[in-house]
């Protein structure tokens, strides 16, 4: 169930996956809300995926974590696999390690949909992002908080995602690193000069208090975890206040690649729907 990409990012992507809003025109840039499962019991992994996409969710988001490039360990490519069975949703995997083209293939075929490397990871960025695109994956690169934008600036028109992170990277539950908000501002700028559609996508400390500065900035794509899963309203509740938290960004628009005033769309949470794939049962199980 990857999703098929054109072989340039400027070009709008198509996608095979059964959740519709993955269809729509990046260049309606639409408000986007991944949860991460980082968050989430992983006793009951399955259970919480299904959940957040009954509740309107828009991607998964996995952060996988290596102790090396990070100080943590989290899942491998078997993780990403089950969760493959049990959701519609494209799979957002977040790839903090530190050889990225050695385990690529590895997520790959387990059924990621899009694959983010970090520019700090690896000396052949170019590269990696090419082999993540001859895997049929969405090619994503991410910026820690001390890198510049700028650092981005040869492979802009290679990539179909930019993730900038609000955090250091390796745990959740941190706060939002004000300073970042003038660096999703630059990538917006330097995504817009240069004619991309990337989405971008902005993790670390979002929740509904920060959604809409994070928005106002350029971003669209937002990853939360402990927002989502650690609140006692619940998922649904918690997708909601995030979603409607973001659209108020709506208000300070951002110029669109002709010079004019285009702001994010927002949409409704979908209505709580099944989240067994088709052509599978009640799925893997937990993973």
């Amino acid at each position: 169930m990857n999703v098929q990409y054109p072989a340039s990012s400027t070009k709008q992507p198509v996608a095979k996956s059964s959740n519709s809003l993955y269809h729509i025109s990046l260049m309606t840039r639409p408000i986007k809300i991944a949860p991460s499962i980082l968050a989430a019991d992983f006793a009951h992994l399955a259970e919480a995926v299904k959940s957040v996409e009954a509740a309107g969710a828009d991607y998964i988001h996995v952060d996988v974590m290596d102790g090396h490039f990070v100080p943590n360990i989290t899942v491998g490519p078997a993780v990403v696999q089950s969760l493959r069975r049990v959701t519609h949703l494209p799979l957002d995997v977040h790839l903090m390690i530190s050889d990225p083209m050695h385990y690529a293939p590895a997520f790959a075929e387990a059924g990621a949909d899009g694959l983010t490397v970090h520019v700090e990871a690896t000396p052949h960025l170019h590269r990696a992002l090419q082999q993540i695109r001859n895997l049929n994956a969405r090619p994503g690169v991410s910026l820690n908080p001390a890198t510049p934008a700028a650092a981005i600036s040869e492979i802009v028109n290679d990539v179909d995602l930019v993730l900038v992170m609000t955090v250091n990277p390796g745990f959740g539950g941190q706060t939002l690193i004000e300073h970042t908000l003038h660096k999703i501002a630059r990538v917006r700028e330097m995504l817009d000069s240069a004619g991309s559609e990337a989405e971008l996508e902005v993790d670390g400390g979002i929740g509904p208090q920060t959604a809409e500065r994070v928005v106002a900035a350029g971003a669209t794509v937002l990853v939360a975890g402990t927002a989502i899963f650690g609140t006692p309203e619940g998922v649904k509740a918690a997708l909601k206040a995030i979603r409607e938290a973001a659209c108020k960004g709506n208000n300070n628009t951002h110029r669109s690649k002709a010079g004019k005033k285009e702001a994010p769309s927002c949409r409704e949470p979908l209505p709580e729907r099944g989240s067994t794939p088709q052509g599978e049962g009640e799925g893997g199980g937990e993973t």
